[in-house]
């Protein structure tokens, strides 16, 4: 029953996106090809390496068989230099224009029921800002999720790659390996495990435990050659922090909570205000932003320790800077841009005031909470990029559908912040390429332009290294020589498995999604409590 269910949301979304090209002159998608060249583009392969350029791109079937330097900066290109099309193959005339590997965002909700945000609608935009692999750290379920995987691995459906993780402990109607128990013991926790791997699932999303269940969930997800990610809760992280996680077996850290526990020096526990409620939103992320400064100073013994002992765990951090930024500045998050035109208004309820909806926590957030949230990130910050200095692996995960945070347009924030935190623009690339496909343990397919890789590019006309806003799905304002204010940038194509994705029509199926939400809906973007 829960399978018919699935393959007809499925079908609807096929429908609506077949009625939605049926509306717009603009196409969408053009593939797969037996052969596919991109010509004259300059390459950013996601390796650390500088850009190099003009170079053609030869991919075969969604594999990439030759990048071939094909002339100078410039210097006209000569024909008898380049790759030969075959018959029936596709040239893609990208002269200029930049190329980068395709973006993998390692912390994605495929939507949710609170936010009326359906799959169709995330998919488009995530595909729009070139992000073609993500991996959901928990989300609907098990089911639903591994549904559009496969939709997606055959290209059935516009959307990115997923790298499907379960919520430790997820059950549902055709998902129930404890019979409704809970899990209370380490063989509890070793039988669930296992049996999320027979689901089919790709690794496990962590919110915290008792340490003994912990310790042998993340034993038998090693076993199993599982991934692992962790949210260090605070109503676990007393006695379970990053470190343990580290020690257990863990492979990735999302945000930073359990980090600055771990680098606690005169305390086990986090100064909480006495009349602290963990859910009372505004206590759970005003004292959140307190919390580095409890914490070791930077570069003391303490906090050298900590980073190394990490390091030498191979252990992979997930910061997803941006979910937080509204807590340092709501005003810029409320008034992004891109709002008006690409938010649903029923998620743009979700992110309102809210003594219920997760993220909402504006009861009454001033000046002072977010002083105390700029410290927080500038050494939350200073941590983050001391340990891509010292050669540990930091990738790029959004966690989008929150605080106000769009899809893709916040992963293309999350880079920003990346590059504010102290990365070079390259190294900004590599954590959103490279990092995360090693993370995912992908890196021989995905990550980088590299013979014998998958084709997942994304191609810009702008230069993303001088500024990371052209990726913005509203591109960049520049003023011209004729003193003319224009738009710049925007993500021109995405590139998966091969197929050309055209990533301004794909903005524009959003957008028309958002105007028939609009009709019917008293929609307008206010500040909360004000009438006009």
């Amino acid at each position: 029953m829960m399978k018919s269910k699935l393959i007809l949301i499925i079908v609807f979304f096929l429908l609506l996106t077949t009625t939605q090209n049926a509306q717009t002159d603009q196409p969408v998608s053009e593939g797969p090809f037996d052969q596919l060249i991109i010509r004259g583009v300059t390459l950013i392969n996601g390796n650390g390496a500088p850009p190099t350029g003009p170079v053609d791109i030869v991919v075969e079937k969604n594999v990439i068989k030759k990048i071939r330097t094909v002339g100078y900066p410039g210097i006209p290109i000569k024909d008898e230099n380049r790759p030969q099309l075959k018959k029936g193959g596709k040239e893609l005339h990208a002269e200029g224009m930049y190329l980068l590997p395709g973006f993998i965002d390692m912390h994605g909700h495929i939507g949710g029921k609170s936010q009326g945000a359906d799959p169709d609608y995330v998919f488009k935009l995530w595909m729009a800002h070139g992000i073609t692999t993500i991996r959901e750290p928990s989300g609907r379920g098990l089911e639903f999720t591994l549904a559009l995987k496969e939709q997606s691995q055959k290209n059935d459906i516009i959307a990115p790659r997923i790298i499907s993780y379960t919520a430790f402990g997820h059950k549902s109607e055709n998902f129930n390996p404890l019979n409704d128990q809970e899990i209370s013991s380490p063989e509890l926790a070793r039988k669930w495990v296992r049996a999320n791997a027979e689901a089919g699932a790709d690794g496990i999303k962590f919110f915290g435990a008792a340490p003994e269940i912990m310790e042998a969930a993340l034993d038998e997800n090693k076993k199993l050659g599982l991934g692992s990610a962790c949210h260090h809760a605070q109503m676990s992280v007393a006695r379970w922090n990053v470190l343990h996680s580290a020690r257990a077996g863990l492979t990735s850290m999302e945000h930073w909570y359990g980090l600055p526990e771990a680098l606690f020096e005169d305390k086990t526990v986090q100064n909480y205000p006495l009349d602290y409620n963990y859910n009372n939103e505004q206590d759970r992320f005003e004292e959140a932003g307190k919390l580095w400064e409890q914490a070791a100073a930077p570069f003391s013994d303490h906090w050298n320790n900590v980073m190394n002992e990490l390091l030498s765990l191979d252990f992979t951090l997930d910061p997803t800077f941006n979910i937080y930024e509204a807590s340092r500045d709501l005003h810029r998050a409320r008034r992004a841009e891109w709002h008006e035109t690409y938010t649903l208004p029923e998620l743009w309820q979700f992110y309102q005031p809210s003594k219920i909806s997760h993220g909402s926590y504006w009861h009454y957030w001033g000046t002072e909470q977010e002083i105390a949230w700029k410290k927080n990130y500038q050494l939350w910050m200073t941590f983050v990029n001391e340990y891509k200095n010292r050669g540990g692996r930091v990738t790029t995960g959004s966690d989008s559908g929150f605080i106000f945070q769009l899809y893709g347009f916040a992963y293309i924030r999350e880079l920003e912040l990346l590059r504010e935190a102290g990365f070079h623009p390259l190294e900004v690339i590599r954590a959103a390429t490279l990092n995360g496909a090693e993370a995912l343990n992908m890196d021989q397919k995905i990550g980088s332009v590299e013979i014998g890789k998958m084709a997942d590019f994304v191609i810009v006309e702008e230069n993303p290294l001088e500024n990371l806003k052209v990726l913005y799905g509203t591109g960049a304002i520049k003023l011209t020589d004729d003193n003319e204010v224009v738009r710049v940038g925007g993500v021109l194509y995405t590139i998966k498995d091969g197929i050309i994705y055209h990533s301004k029509a794909l903005l524009n199926q959003v957008k028309m999604m958002v105007d028939e939400a609009k009709t019917n809906t008293d929609f307008k973007i206010l500040q909360p409590g004000m009438n006009q």
